[in-house]
C-alpha cells in the first residue's frame, strides 16, 4: 500500500510539473505561436499616444468573415487575450468623445457593415464577450475591400495631419475608423 501510494505521488507530480511546462498558447507549425502577439501605436504631434496591443491570428486557408469570424457577432478583434486600446489623451473616435484610458476592444463585423465596440472591462481573455453593459461605445466603422488577400490578421494606423486612422486588416475586409486628439 505504502509503494502505491508513493508511485501515486510520484506520478501526479510529473504531470504537475507537465502542465505547468507546457505552453499556454496555441502553437502554430514549427512551435512557433499560432497567433503572435502584435502591437499598433500612432503618436500625435504633442507626443501623446495610441497604443493597442492584440494577438494576430493567421488564415491558413480557412474562409474568415462570414466563416471562422460569423457576421452579426461581437469578435475580439484578435485572439487570445482581449485587444486592448491604451490612450493617455481625450480622444474623437469616429464622432464619439473617448475619454484617456484603458479600454478592450471588439468590432461587429457584417458583410458591408462594422461597429468598433469599445469596451470598459479590461484585463479579460478574448471570449466569451464580457456583455453590452460594459460597452463604452459602439461605433460605425469603414468597411472596404483590400487588392489582395491579407494572410495575418492586422491591426496599423495611418497617420495623416492631426487624425490616426486605425486599420483592421484581414482576409479581404479593411474596417478603419478616424482618431483624432480632443481639443
Amino acid at each position: 500500500m505504502r509503494m502505491l501510494k508513493a508511485g501515486l505521488t510520484v506520478v501526479a507530480g510529473a504531470l504537475a510539473v507537465v502542465s505547468f511546462a507546457a505552453p499556454s498558447r496555441a502553437q502554430g507549425f514549427g512551435g512557433k505561436p499560432a497567433s503572435p502577439p502584435a502591437k499598433a501605436e500612432c503618436k500625435f504631434s504633442d507626443g501623446k499616444t495610441i497604443h493597442v496591443d492584440y494577438s494576430s491570428p493567421r488564415m491558413r486557408g480557412r474562409k474568415i468573415f462570414g466563416g471562422l469570424v460569423p457576421y452579426g457577432e461581437e469578435w475580439r478583434a484578435g485572439a487570445n487575450e482581449a485587444t486592448t486600446f491604451d490612450a493617455d489623451v481625450n480622444l474623437n473616435v469616429g464622432g464619439t468623445s473617448v475619454p484617456a484610458g484603458n479600454y478592450t476592444l471588439f468590432t461587429l463585423p457584417n458583410p458591408d457593415s462594422w461597429k468598433l465596440i469599445i469596451s470598459k472591462q479590461t484585463g479579460e481573455w478574448g471570449i466569451p464577450y464580457p456583455g453590452a453593459e460594459y460597452d463604452f461605445a459602439r461605433i460605425p466603422m469603414q468597411v472596404s475591400k483590400l487588392p489582395s488577400s491579407v494572410e495575418d490578421f492586422t491591426i496599423h494606423f495611418d497617420q495623416s495631419g492631426g487624425a490616426c486612422t486605425m486599420n483592421l486588416d484581414w482576409e479581404t475586409t479593411r474596417a478603419s475608423i478616424k482618431i483624432t486628439e480632443k481639443k
